[in-house]
């Protein structure tokens, strides 16, 4: 079956609009343009937007989602697994939740007593299957299988106070590289200050410290365009400056 522009805007629920700028940027084009000038799509060209959705409701950038489908080696049966597998991951995260919900309404009602751990759990496991999903991959092959168990442990174990202290610590982190950053020396104080820091924050989340893995990590930073984009989205640069500053910090401490 064949559909229009206006057509499969309304069997898809993307506007017509967004169809119009798939097109202009090469990542999904009608099957053929009718006498009249309307934009045809065909089964192909609907297999191909149901791929592109896919992608983005999984967080995928459309670049991304263009260089993925566009590869020769693009194999729709397989990314409809991946698809599948990463969705009930999603429900599994989701279900999680909704249990942790549960379980403080009987705790707010009086049913049951909730530990604190308790009250973070569902939380903590999103972070970390989220973490697991994009960087998994990658800080396994860099520290292997034991370290990130360690690490996954390490985060869930943590008590709120605990939590809350993490989370701060990677807020001076980011503030005191900003400052760090425009004071333009990696090997003064606040340059230091800023890798000393980072030192904590690494340690809170794997439970132990390695200087030469620290340094690696922020070399992960620069080279990663995921964590770079981190480090620099409120000051382009920091990424590689805390890699500098972090070089200097482990050369001492060696």
């Amino acid at each position: 079956m064949e559909y229009t522009i206006k057509k499969l805007s309304a069997l898809a629920g993307v506007s017509t609009r967004t169809l119009r700028y798939y097109d202009e940027i090469g990542i999904l084009k009608p099957a053929r343009i009718n006498s009249s000038g309307y934009r045809i799509y065909g089964e192909k060209e609907i297999d191909i937007l149901q791929q592109i959705l896919f992608y983005k409701e999984l967080g995928v950038n459309l670049d991304s989602i263009k260089e993925i489908i566009t590869s020769p080696d693009f194999d729709e049966t397989k990314a409809l697994k991946q698809h599948y597998n990463e969705l009930l991951a999603r429900r599994q995260q989701l279900d999680a939740l909704i249990h942790n919900v549960e379980k403080t309404i009987f705790n707010k009602g009086g049913k049951i007593k909730m530990s604190d751990k308790e009250k973070f759990e569902g939380f903590k496991k999103k972070l970390v299957e989220d973490n697991e999903k994009e960087f998994g991959k990658e800080i396994r092959e860099k520290y292997g299988e034991e370290a990130v168990k360690k690490s996954n442990a390490q985060f869930m174990n943590m008590t709120e106070e605990q939590y809350n202290e993490l989370q701060g610590l990677g807020n001076e982190v980011l503030k005191t590289l900003k400052e760090a950053y425009k004071e333009g020396n990696p090997a003064g104080e606040l340059g230091q200050k800023a890798a000393e820091l980072h030192r904590k924050w690494i340690t809170f989340c794997w439970g132990n410290y390695n200087a030469e893995a620290h340094a690696n990590l922020t070399q992960m930073y620069v080279d990663d365009e995921r964590f770079r984009a981190h480090y620099d989205k409120e000051q382009p640069g920091c990424a590689d400056f805390l890699r500098d500053a972090v070089k200097i910090y482990t050369e001492k401490i060696r």
